[in-house]
């Protein structure tokens, strides 16, 4: 079991820029798959982007965000990251990392049951 603490989340103006971070504790942190989630409020908790923990990193994105966010990770930092461009406002929503240790090493996944740890969250709030 993993310990994920995000940050980085703020307000911006639609348009601007933003660097989601999510530190992960644990010494086997190579060995998990990375996505990041998002909530906004009064809707369900839906897939943003994840990361495979082998065959070089392997992306996925939800079609929402395909062009504007990507996701990468360091293992040497157990970090996973975020950069999200272009915002909306309708990407105000708060994001949570979630970590996996059931999926195979060159996939991802955006279904939330295969992820057994969860951060608690960050805000991001872009304004129109």
């Amino acid at each position: 079991q993993v310990q994920l603490v995000e940050s980085g989340g703020g307000l911006v103006q639609a348009g601007g820029s933003l660097r989601l971070f999510c530190a992960v504790s644990g010494r086997t942190f190579s060995t998990y798959a990375l996505g990041w989630f998002r909530q906004a409020a009064g809707k369900e908790r839906e897939f943003v982007a994840a990361i495979s923990w082998g065959g070089g990193g392997s992306t996925g994105y939800a079609d929402s965000v395909k062009g504007r966010f990507t996701i990468t990770r360091d293992n040497a930092k157990n970090t996973v990251y975020l950069q999200m461009n272009s915002l909306k406002p309708e990407d105000t929503a708060v994001y949570y990392c979630a970590a996996s240790r059931r999926l195979y090493r060159i996939l991802v996944s955006s279904n939330a049951a295969d992820y057994g740890s969860w951060g608690q969250g960050t805000q991001v709030t872009v304004s129109s």
